[in-house]
């Protein structure tokens, strides 16, 4: 079974995704950054902020579920 639902969308789908990123999504992906000792870009999309998130959530062991 697929950890994706019917009401997530792929990034690359978001109608908003070309906008820059939040400002939420900028102090997690902050944060995310610094602890996988990756640069942070602040000049993302959401789109792009989304799917960095995701990478370095899985770098990081961040946002597994248990």
């Amino acid at each position: 079974m697929s950890e994706m639902t019917n009401t997530e969308k792929d990034p690359a789908e978001w109608v908003t995704g070309d906008e820059p990123m939040t400002g939420a999504q900028a102090s997690y992906l902050k944060t995310l950054s610094d602890e996988a000792g990756e640069e942070f870009d602040e000049r993302m999309s959401k789109a792009d902020a989304s799917r960095r998130i995701d990478e370095l959530q899985d770098k990081t062991g961040r946002g597994q579920g248990s």
